[in-house]
This record gives C-alpha cells, sequence and structure tokens, in this order.
C-alpha cells in the first residue's frame, strides 16, 4: 500500500495468473492485495470458485516441474494443516500421476502468501476505471482504491448443464482435451466430443491421438467449423460424425465414473454410445462482468490486450492476465506466463508514474 493509503496493485482472481501475478508483484516490494473470491453455491455452479478452473481438475501431467511420483511428504511440509488435500489429512490413497490441480492451486497459493501477500476470500462486483486511483467494490469488503490492477478472473468452460453432465465432471467429463486427453482412463478407449466448430474439431482431432474412436456429436448436419478443419476431421479415420443429435444423459457409475452416452436424433430415436470421456467444445465465458464494459474486449467478450506482448488492456494502469484474455492456448502454464509478465508490467508502469 503506498503512502496515501492506495494500494498499489490488488489483483483479481485466483487461478495461475493471478497466483503469478501475485508472487511476481510481491517480490517487487509492491504488496499485493489479492481477492480470490467467494465461496459461494453460485460460484460453484458457475465454475468461478477461489483457485481457478484447474482446481476443478484432478491430475495434472503437463505442468512442468511435477514429474509422476510421491508427493505427500512435500506437500505436507510446504502447506498448512487446514490447506492440505483430503488424502494427506486422512491418509488417503495419493494419485499416481503427477500433481493434481487443487495441489498444484494450493502450492501456487502458498507461495504467494510466503511473499507476504495479502488475500480477500470475496467476489469484486464493481469496478470504477474512469478515474485514478482506481475504486474496487467487494460484496462484504467495501471498497479498495488502487493505482494499478491486474485482472485475471479466467473463463469458465460452458456446459450443456445436464445434472448427470455435473455428477461426472473429473470423472470422465472434461472441458479440455489438451489438458485430459492424454490421460490413463481415455488411452485406446472410445471418445465422445461435443459440438460443430473449430474447437469441436481441433479437441477431436487432438484426441484422435490417443483415443480407439471419437464420437463427435454435433446438432446439425453439417459442421460450423471453417473447411479446412471439417476436411481434417471427416477424412480422419478415428473421428465418427453424429449428426442431428444432442447428447440426453450421461451414463456411468462410482465406481467406473462415466461409461457412456446417450444421444437423442431431431427425429426422436435415441442410442447409446460407449466411451470412457465425454469433452464438451462448446465455447468458453470470459468472467467480465463486473468490468461493466469498462475495458475492452474482443467479440466474445475476451480482454483485448492491444500493445503486442504486453498485457495492458485499453485502460492505462489495468492489465489483464491469463484466460479472461486468452482465447486460444487456455492453458495453466500460458496464464501463469502471462501473470508474471502482468506483475512486470504493471511494477514498470508504477515506477514510470513516480508511484511507491
Amino acid at each position: 500500500m503506498s503512502a496515501e493509503g492506495v494500494e498499489l496493485v490488488v489483483i483479481i482472481g485466483s487461478g495461475p495468473a493471478g497466483w503469478a501475478a501475485a508472487i511476481y508483484a510481491a517480490r517487487a516490494s509492491l504488496k499485493p492485495l489479492v481477492f480470490e473470491g467467494a465461496v459461494t453455491e453460485s460460484n460453484r455452479l458457475k465454475g468461478t470458485l477461489p483457485l481457478g478452473q484447474l482446481n476443478l481438475t484432478t491430475e495434472v501431467e503437463n505442468y512442468p516441474g511435477f514429474p509422476s511420483g510421491p508427493l505427500r511428504e512435500y506437500l505436507a511440509g510446504a502447506l498448512p494443516e487446514d490447506r492440505r488435500p483430503f488424502w494427506i489429512q486422512d491418509n488417503e490413497k495419493q494419485p499416481a500421476h503427477g500433481v493434481t490441480g487443487p495441489e498444484l492451486m494450493e502450492l501456487m497459493r502458498q507461495q504467494a502468501v510466503n511473499f507476504d501477500t495479502r488475500i480477500i476470500t470475496d467476489d469484486i462486483v464493481k469496478v470504477d476505471f474512469s478515474k485514478r486511483p482506481f475504486t474496487i467494490t467487494s460484496i462484504a469488503n467495501g471498497t479498495v482504491k488502487a493505482h494499478s490492477v491486474i485482472v485475471a478472473t479466467g473463463a469458465r468452460a460452458n456446459y450443456l448443464g445436464l445434472p448427470s453432465e455435473e455428477k461426472f465432471k473429473n470423472r470422465g467429463v472434461s472441458a479440455c482435451a489438451v489438458c485430459d486427453g492424454a490421460l490413463p482412463r481415455f488411452r485406446g478407449k472410445p471418445l465422445v466430443v461435443i459440438g460443430g466448430g473449430d474447437t469441436a474439431v481441433e479437441e477431436a482431432t487432438y484426441l484422435s491421438k490417443f483415443a480407439s474412436t471419437v464420437y463427435l456429436v454435433h446438432r446439425r448436419d453439417k459442421l460450423r467449423a471453417s473447411r479446412i478443419m471439417e476436411q481434417r476431421a471427416l477424412s480422419n479415420p478415428k473421428i465418427t460424425p453424429v449428426w442431428n443429435s444432442q447428447v440426453e444423459e450421461v451414463l456411468g457409475n462410482d465406481k467406473d465414473g462415466l461409461v457412456g452416452v446417450r444421444v437423442k436424433a431431431t427425429d426422436g430415436s435415441t442410442k447409446t454410445l460407449d466411451a470412457t470421456g465425454m469433452f464438451v467444445a462448446i465455447g468458453h465465458t470470459p468472467n467480465t462482468d463486473f468490468l461493466g464494459g469498462q475495458l475492452a474486449t474482443d467479440d466474445k467478450g475476451y480482454i483485448v490486450w492491444p500493445k503486442a506482448h504486453r498485457t495492458n488492456t485499453s485502460v492505462e494502469g489495468v492489465f489483464a492476465a491469463g484466460d479472461v484474455g486468452d482465447n486460444y492456448y487456455r492453458q495453466a502454464i500460458t496464464a501463469a506466463a502471462s501473470g508474471c509478465q502482468s506483475a512486470l508490467d504493471a511494477e514498470r508502469w508504477l515506477a514510470a508514474e513516480g508511484i511507491e
């Protein structure tokens, strides 16, 4: 906090981008304040609880530095007792494949805490970027003034909204093929991809490297994807289109997780697709409602970075990091990288403005 009682930098969001920004900002003596979000039923249903989308996943095999192997002793020493994963607290069997999403996010959060990052578990509902210092308003903690702000609120995956889909999330239902497609439960098994745009076709093509068959379920009789992507999918012998169909129910059990998907065609007929995984590829929604349109966004609602290779936004002193501005990669490592960039950008901007 600066001498006049205004925060040097406020970080909104608590995924990989938010914690990377906090670590770099704290080490630069900016004394960051992080609003990590509130623990509410509304946020649970939207997928916007603290610690971001990665906290909703299981094994994470593609984040560098966490090869498969026992992490129990390390986690027990690195995290305070009340934030250790349940399999450490209850001495349960630990997942074998590298680090899990919740573990990785807790480690990032703790690393930020170790550098004296301050954290408020609350949602930001309104901001005023029209004048400086900026004003940030939360639900339960009133308003805060800040010289700079880093928006790292991410983007939530769009799901179908079926109760059976919710039941099997992270037990066969996923919204990220690159994140989860190579996991053992999906290798050599039939999989289902939902959607008909470029993202769905990309997911199906990627999954065809691992799956025995990929069923591409689309509610129309032709794909919405670009011509080249469409040709790539339809010429792939491992991809089987399921036209004019929608998912009616996700099938599974407590022991095996997802075991199939029942789809209903436009003519009213139904059939079951045996599969160990369903990947929903119907888009993402960036978490930007609280901004009230004060930052420039693209046609999908993602915050625009107007300067190449910088995290600046359309408002001087406001920066964006992670999936809230990235509608292409959407990976933990790229989010963390842009979090680092945003902290460095904020630090240099504050120095140029003579604010300390």
